[in-house]
């Protein structure tokens, strides 16, 4: 399976994207940056974030252009892939896909039980995304070309930065300074934006992608819990914990009914015991997002 660029990018959003944001922060952007900084200092660790309105295209982050890895956040992508290869008769999303227990991983709420019978593409596309299973992402990606056509797929809607190399679970142990399965926050960024209002997909394909975001019930105490009460608001996360390590991810579209949302993707990344995380970095994502809706204010 294989996508063409100029099919996917039709002149749309991801190239006027990559186009107009990479520039130094000024006045409430730079306040912005600042404050995401400072989120860090307190927190510890390491925080990359990136806070995109589509409206103007212009957007502020801080290491906006550092690597991190995406753990399961690239999954939100993986859904989309499989939604356009479907527009463009390359999946059938009515095909049953099977598998065995030895596919089965220790998150598996919706392969699991599907063992015996199998499920649609389609059944496993909303699977990986609303409720992250492993097995259901590792199954589609076998089917439908491995990592590298997912990379493919990045490429194809202008998101130079994102790769995928491995699948789950080892996609998420990343060693310090690589770039196997990662991402920037600001290419992640405006990957969604391109995804979810762009010419990525088809009107229809982008409400499924919008609608699974907003069943995801993982990351409800991370970017969500700082929008305010009310907001259109979905996302995708990703998580990785280790006794030395902790990886939190959430990538959100979020804003007031009928607006054109904010894209936020934020990724937290410590040392810290696992033994002491009791939700701290949870915590740090929903301050990025309680920022994020600041600026939404601003406008």
């Amino acid at each position: 399976m294989d996508f063409d660029r100029r099919t996917m990018l039709g002149g749309g959003l991801a190239l006027s994207l990559a186009g107009c944001t990479h520039h130094r922060p000024r006045g409430e952007g730079r306040a912005t940056s600042e404050a995401l900084a400072a989120i860090e200092r307190r927190a510890g660790g390491r925080l990359g974030a990136y806070i995109l309105d589509p409206t103007t295209g212009r957007g502020t982050g801080w290491r906006a252009d550092d690597y991190f890895a995406q753990c399961s956040a690239f999954k939100l992508s993986l859904a989309a892939m499989i939604l356009a290869g479907a527009e463009r008769g390359l999946i059938d999303l009515n095909e049953t896909l099977h598998w065995t227990e030895a596919d089965l991983l220790s998150h598996s709420p919706v392969t699991r039980p599907a063992t015996k019978t199998g499920l649609t593409v389609e059944a496993l596309a909303r699977g990986t995304l609303v409720t992250s299973d492993n097995p259901a992402a590792n199954i589609l990606l076998r089917r439908f070309g491995g990592p590298e056509a997912l990379t493919r797929f990045w490429r194809s809607i202008g998101d130079r930065m994102s790769r995928l190399d491995r699948t789950e679970p080892a996609l998420n142990d990343v060693p310090p300074g690589s770039r196997l399965d990662s991402t920037t926050p600001r290419a992640m960024a405006q990957t969604a934006a391109t995804l979810l209002l762009g010419p990525a997909l088809s009107p229809a394909s982008r409400e499924t992608l919008k609608s699974w975001m907003r069943e995801s019930a993982t990351g409800l105490d991370r970017l969500r819990a700082g929008f305010p009460a009310g907001w259109d608001a979905g996302d995708k996360t990703g998580t990785w914990t280790s006794p030395e390590r902790r990886i939190y991810v959430d990538v959100a579209f979020g804003g007031p009914a009928g607006a054109v949302p904010l894209i936020v993707a934020a990724y937290h990344e410590t040392r810290a015991p696992f033994a002491g995380e009791s939700g701290a970095s949870a915590g740090v994502l929903a301050e990025v997002g309680r920022l994020a809706a600041r600026t939404v204010d601003r406008r």
